[in-house]
């Protein structure tokens, strides 16, 4: 984590704050310690409308940068930022990328050969075989299997990276502090010691449904490329691809 994580934390929790004001406000400081210092005529200066700026100078004082990046501890969760060498390159590229990750396990430059596999939840045997030997072929020649932890294919494609011996990322709808599904904790062990579980929601964050379209823009955003091996039309997985 760079020494400026704290601030690009902090703004985050801001209300009103989404990520392309994050990097705007990057964008127009160069600096995120100065613009949290920032006095209110300096944030109207660079271009800020005055309800935000208004938002920012009561919110600021409520945060406790220390406290909330100690959250991180208990978990051995890391953040990378916009403004970090190993953000992601492909995340830069698409619409809306996310300011900041929530990272449990490693990221590698490695994880740039990435493909998404997804698919339905209610997934046949047939469905799940299927999934866990392409998983399993790919991550044994260097693939890194991309997938969001659903039961049913996700689950399949994780397990299948992994008995390949390869590396696999999980993109969570929640924070990182929860697995989801509960019945995949397990799983989720496995990953963050054989690749990582990533979200750009702040620990603490319920699996409710409007997250999950969000989510799957990371999960194609990662990729060069999504597999999709068993879903119905119209699905989420259909979506994402």
């Amino acid at each position: 984590m760079t020494t400026h994580s704290q601030y690009w934390l902090g703004f985050s929790l801001i209300p009103q704050i989404g990520g392309q004001t994050l990097i705007q406000l990057f964008a127009g400081f160069r600096d995120l310690s100065v613009a949290w210092h920032a006095d209110k005529a300096d944030l109207l200066a660079r271009g800020l409308p005055p309800k935000l700026t208004e938002i920012i100078v009561s919110h600021r004082p409520k945060i406790n940068l220390e406290a909330e990046m100690e959250k991180l501890t208990p978990y051995q969760a890391t953040l990378i930022t916009w403004e970090d060498a190993h953000y992601p390159e492909m995340l830069r590229e698409i619409i809306n990328p996310p300011p900041l990750l929530y990272v449990r396990g490693t990221l590698l430059p490695e994880d740039q050969q990435a493909l998404a596999v997804v698919g339905t939840r209610k997934a046949t045997r047939h469905g799940r075989e299927t999934t866990h030997e392409l998983s399993k072929r790919l991550a044994k020649q260097g693939v890194t299997i991309i997938s969001g932890l659903a039961q049913g294919i996700d689950t399949a494609a994780h397990l299948g990276a992994l008995d390949g011996g390869g590396r696999t990322i999980a993109v969570f709808g929640n924070g990182v502090d929860r697995a989801y599904p509960t019945e995949n904790r397990d799983l989720a062990r496995r990953i963050i010691q054989q690749g990582a579980v990533i979200s750009e929601f702040p620990l603490g964050t319920p699996p409710i449904g409007k997250n999950f379209p969000r989510r799957n823009r990371l999960i194609s955003g990662l990729s060069m490329g999504v597999l999709v091996t068993e879903a119905p039309k119209g699905s989420g997985s259909i979506i994402t691809a």
